[in-house]
């Protein structure tokens, strides 16, 4: 034999030894039966609800308020943008709407001025037709006195000129009180006018507080910052991102079923769930979806036979709760093995009992 061999042999029995007990804990672990029958699994990845933190405007971010990794709560100010141009415009704006009010004040005085000649008006045409009508008895007397001959045909001919004359003074008084009415419309027209304009002003002055507000870039939910995107001083387009959040409330696993498993799974099975980097943990989990149309195998999934092309997707959802009191030990993107119960007669063997870590004592 091969000196070189001799001298290596412990070696080659040791690491024969580790290779064989790692094919075992595959085996186990991956293997069709897993508990036994009415179990299935799969392996996957840990994957949760990312969101974006971006600005609705384009502008140059001022500060940034949160690192990553740090935990945020919803309405939480994560990043600021400037606002220089913002402040001016609302400073534009506020000043607008001033004078806005100011003109319908002047306005309603004109409305009011134009009422108070309108009754003026009303009054001499009163006034014009007691006038006329003094004026008309006054020429019925005369012309009686004129037929017995009592009064001269001067006098009856002056009367009949002081009805003209009051008639006319009627009409023109009558006219005054039309254009008076005219001039209050006019002015009742500036003063809806003038008070839309106030409406217009205070909706620019909201407007413009909006984009304010929404230059303070708030955490739409509770999170943990991913990564930073930009960095302050930089310019951003509208839309562009600053902050990467996880909402580490919606939590679950993806992992894949052949297609003679998968039309065997119901929504809200029971499922297990081992990590990779702490298999001495159980998670319970839920299926909360399995896909109505199946995909090619894809290729981080590991399937016992070649024959196996197509593979329904399935999600197992981690509930809230549970997340809530280990939210800082929460991770994604961990792999292992998802085990889901398909006879809910079969109890959980005790390998796939629930096995968790304490709570964290804070985040």
């Amino acid at each position: 034999m091969n000196p070189t061999l001799l001298r290596n042999k412990p070696l080659l029995l040791a690491a024969g030894v580790l290779l064989a007990g790692a094919a075992g804990y595959a085996w186990l672990r991956y293997g069709e039966t897993g508990p036994g029958p009415g179990f299935v699994g799969s392996n996957g990845r840990i994957e949760a609800t990312d969101i974006d933190v971006a600005t609705k405007y384009p502008g140059r971010v001022a500060e940034i308020l949160a690192a990553e990794g740090d935990f945020v709560t919803a309405g939480q100010v994560l990043a600021r943008m400037q606002i220089d141009v913002l402040q001016a415009q609302s400073t534009e704006a506020r000043a607008g709407q001033r004078q806005a009010q100011n003109a319908a004040g002047a306005a309603e005085a004109q409305v009011a001025l134009r009422q108070a000649e309108a009754l003026a008006a009303e009054a001499q045409v009163q006034l014009r037709r007691a006038e006329l009508d003094a004026a008309r008895r006054r020429f019925a007397r005369s012309e009686s006195l004129a037929h017995e001959g009592a009064a001269s045909q001067q006098e009856l001919d002056d009367d009949r000129a002081r009805v003209h004359g009051a008639e006319a003074a009627l009409a023109a008084a009558t006219a005054q009180t039309a254009a008076a009415r005219a001039a209050v419309d006019a002015a009742k027209a500036q003063l809806i006018g003038a008070r839309s304009s106030i409406e217009a002003a205070a909706a620019t002055v909201a407007r413009i507080d909006a984009d304010i507000s929404d230059a303070s870039l708030r955490a739409p939910r509770d999170g943990r910052v991913q990564f930073r995107v930009a960095q302050p001083g930089e310019v951003l387009g509208g839309g562009g991102r600053v902050l990467n959040l996880v909402d580490l409330s919606d939590v679950y696993m993806t992992f894949f079923l052949p297609e003679a498993t998968a039309g065997k799974v119901a929504l809200g099975s029971e499922v297990r769930i081992v990590l990779d980097a702490a298999p001495q943990y159980v998670i319970p989990a839920k299926v909360s979806f399995v896909a109505s149309t199946a995909q090619f195998t894809p290729k981080s999934v590991e399937t016992a036979s070649e024959r196996q092309k197509l593979m329904f997707r399935v999600r197992a959802q981690i509930a809230p709760e549970l997340l809530r009191e280990h939210l800082a030990q929460v991770k994604t993107g961990v792999p292992g093995m998802a085990w889901i119960r398909l006879d809910a007669t079969r109890p959980w063997p005790d390998t796939l009992a629930v096995r968790l870590p304490a709570p964290a004592a804070g985040r």
